[in-house]
């Protein structure tokens, strides 16, 4: 009996082991996932916060000449009007349009449930958290010389440049700007900046007229 028993271990350890060396993709994602709107998306533990892994991309484009209105759908910006960036970018929001008209720190927005938009103060404890190293935030294809990211926290960061507001797009590949949901005034909003050329983790504050990237945060 104690052969049998002895023989079936072996064997379950031998199959489970033959089954992990057996898959030929060693790059697999296995961090927790969440659906929204159609969409999977990744998620990462950074410290005590857990962020989405890729930019929002939800909501129907609309040409970067027209404003993002309060008219029941959410709308988004594809850089140059091309569906393709929003895929591989995530879309790009005014700053009500990302908050669902809603001027409370830390709303929802366009989050899915259980998320939402990170505020100034949520913003500092992550820059904390990677020792102000805007490179351990962008994902290891994004920037150049001193800037290139290195993604040690897995916040997978991309230079998904802007919107104008003037409908003109720029800095694709140059900058990520990610809305916060604290306001700096009525016209203005707080937002975390990354550069292409260091390792600079700034918060600067635009007009909310700006087409942004929005990175959700997980509610406590």
């Amino acid at each position: 009996m104690k052969n049998v028993i002895y023989f079936i271990l072996v064997s379950l350890l031998a199959f489970t082991s033959c089954k992990k060396d057996s898959n030929p993709d060693s790059t697999v994602d296995l961090s927790p996932t969440i659906s929204y709107s159609g969409k999977v998306y990744h998620t990462v533990k950074i410290g005590t916060q857990t962020w989405l892994k890729e930019n929002l991309n939800v909501g129907v484009m609309i040409d970067s000449l027209q404003n993002q209105s309060n008219n029941g759908t959410i709308e988004k910006y594809c850089y140059n009007n091309d569906t393709a960036n929003c895929n591989k970018y995530g879309g790009l929001y005014q700053w009500n349009e990302a908050m669902a008209y809603d001027t409370s720190e830390g709303a929802k927005g366009i989050c899915p449930t259980g998320w939402h938009i990170p505020t100034l103060a949520e913003f500092l404890t992550l820059v904390t958290e990677v020792g102000n190293d805007g490179n351990k935030l962008k994902r290891e294809d994004q920037g150049s010389g001193s800037g290139v990211g290195t993604n040690i926290s897995g916040f997978s960061a991309l230079l998904a440049g802007y919107r104008y507001d003037d409908g003109a797009f720029y800095d694709l590949g140059g900058h990520a700007f990610f809305w916060s949901s604290t306001e700096y005034n009525a016209p203005k909003a707080y937002n975390m900046t990354l550069w292409y050329y260091d390792s600079d983790l700034t918060m600067t504050n635009y007009y909310k007229d700006y087409g942004f990237s929005i990175r959700c945060l997980k509610d406590n």
